[in-house]
Protein backbone atom coordinates (compact mmCIF):
# COMPACT_ATOMS: atom_id res chain seq x y z
CA UNK A 1 0.00 0.00 0.00
CA UNK A 2 1.19 3.51 -0.81
CA UNK A 3 2.29 5.68 2.11
CA UNK A 4 2.73 9.45 1.87
CA UNK A 5 5.32 11.67 3.60
CA UNK A 6 5.25 15.47 3.23
CA UNK A 7 8.18 17.83 3.64
CA UNK A 8 9.15 21.40 2.85
CA UNK A 9 7.00 23.40 5.22
CA UNK A 10 8.30 26.22 7.36
CA UNK A 11 8.14 29.90 8.21
CA UNK A 12 8.21 32.39 5.35
CA UNK A 13 7.56 36.11 5.03
CA UNK A 14 4.60 37.43 3.06
CA UNK A 15 5.43 37.47 -0.62
CA UNK A 16 7.87 34.61 -0.23
CA UNK A 17 7.90 31.11 -1.71
CA UNK A 18 8.00 27.53 -0.52
CA UNK A 19 7.94 24.18 -2.27
CA UNK A 20 6.24 21.27 -0.59
CA UNK A 21 7.05 17.69 -1.51
CA UNK A 22 5.08 14.51 -0.95
CA UNK A 23 7.02 11.30 -1.38
CA UNK A 24 5.09 8.09 -1.91
CA UNK A 25 6.29 4.62 -1.08
CA UNK A 26 4.94 1.55 -2.80
CA UNK A 27 4.10 0.90 -6.39
CA UNK A 28 1.63 2.28 -8.95
CA UNK A 29 1.99 5.86 -7.70
CA UNK A 30 1.44 7.03 -11.27
CA UNK A 31 -2.13 5.73 -11.19
CA UNK A 32 -3.13 7.83 -8.19
CA UNK A 33 -4.93 11.15 -8.31
CA UNK A 34 -2.83 13.34 -6.03
CA UNK A 35 -4.01 16.41 -4.16
CA UNK A 36 -2.90 18.98 -1.63
CA UNK A 37 -5.28 20.06 1.11
CA UNK A 38 -4.79 22.53 3.92
CA UNK A 39 -6.35 23.15 7.30
CA UNK A 40 -6.02 26.39 9.20
CA UNK A 41 -6.74 26.60 12.95
CA UNK A 42 -10.47 26.55 13.61
CA UNK A 43 -11.32 25.92 9.95
CA UNK A 44 -12.29 22.91 7.89
CA UNK A 45 -9.79 21.14 5.69
CA UNK A 46 -9.98 22.53 2.16
CA UNK A 47 -8.79 21.36 -1.22
CA UNK A 48 -5.91 23.43 -2.61
CA UNK A 49 -4.85 21.65 -5.81
CA UNK A 50 -5.33 18.38 -7.68
CA UNK A 51 -3.29 16.58 -10.33
CA UNK A 52 -4.63 13.55 -12.16
CA UNK A 53 -2.67 10.53 -13.30
CA UNK A 54 -2.62 12.11 -16.75
CA UNK A 55 -1.24 15.40 -15.47
CA UNK A 56 -4.41 17.47 -15.54
CA UNK A 57 -4.59 20.08 -12.79
CA UNK A 58 -7.17 22.11 -10.91
CA UNK A 59 -6.84 24.75 -8.20
CA UNK A 60 -8.85 26.49 -5.54
CA UNK A 61 -9.71 30.03 -6.58
CA UNK A 62 -7.75 31.39 -3.63
CA UNK A 63 -4.45 30.01 -4.94
CA UNK A 64 -4.86 30.23 -8.73
CA UNK A 65 -1.92 31.98 -10.34
CA UNK A 66 0.21 31.60 -7.20
CA UNK A 67 0.47 27.85 -6.58
CA UNK A 68 1.51 25.10 -9.00
CA UNK A 69 1.03 21.37 -8.45
CA UNK A 70 3.22 18.92 -10.35
CA UNK A 71 4.28 15.31 -10.15
CA UNK A 72 7.35 13.26 -11.03
CA UNK A 73 6.22 9.67 -11.41
CA UNK A 74 9.80 8.44 -11.78
CA UNK A 75 10.49 9.78 -8.28
CA UNK A 76 7.06 8.89 -6.84
CA UNK A 77 6.72 12.49 -5.73
CA UNK A 78 4.15 15.26 -6.01
CA UNK A 79 5.06 18.91 -5.44
CA UNK A 80 3.30 22.11 -4.54
CA UNK A 81 5.17 25.25 -5.53
CA UNK A 82 3.77 28.17 -3.56
CA UNK A 83 4.64 31.73 -4.61
CA UNK A 84 3.46 35.14 -3.43
CA UNK A 85 2.47 33.64 -0.12
CA UNK A 86 -0.01 35.48 2.09
CA UNK A 87 -0.70 35.26 5.82
CA UNK A 88 -4.01 33.58 5.00
CA UNK A 89 -2.07 30.68 3.43
CA UNK A 90 -0.93 29.72 6.93
CA UNK A 91 -2.11 26.16 7.60
CA UNK A 92 -1.10 22.56 7.91
CA UNK A 93 -0.78 21.20 4.39
CA UNK A 94 -1.69 17.57 3.70
CA UNK A 95 -0.92 15.35 0.75
CA UNK A 96 -3.71 13.04 -0.43
CA UNK A 97 -3.69 10.13 -2.86
CA UNK A 98 -6.79 8.47 -4.29
CA UNK A 99 -7.25 5.42 -6.51
CA UNK A 100 -10.33 3.24 -6.56
CA UNK A 101 -11.19 2.51 -2.89
CA UNK A 102 -7.88 3.82 -1.59
CA UNK A 103 -7.86 7.26 0.07
CA UNK A 104 -4.48 8.00 1.64
CA UNK A 105 -3.21 10.91 3.73
CA UNK A 106 0.18 12.11 4.80
CA UNK A 107 0.94 13.41 8.28
CA UNK A 108 0.92 17.06 7.25
CA UNK A 109 3.49 19.84 7.17
CA UNK A 110 3.10 23.28 8.76
CA UNK A 111 3.32 26.39 6.60
CA UNK A 112 3.41 29.72 8.43
CA UNK A 113 3.39 33.02 6.55
CA UNK A 114 4.30 35.87 8.85
CA UNK A 115 6.59 38.86 9.09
Amino acid sequence: QVQLVESGGGLVQPGGSLRLSCAASGSIFSLYVMSWYRQAPGKQRELVAVITSGGGTNYADSVKGRFTISRDNAKNTVYLQMNSLKPEDTAVYYCNGRRAAANLWGQGTQVTVSS
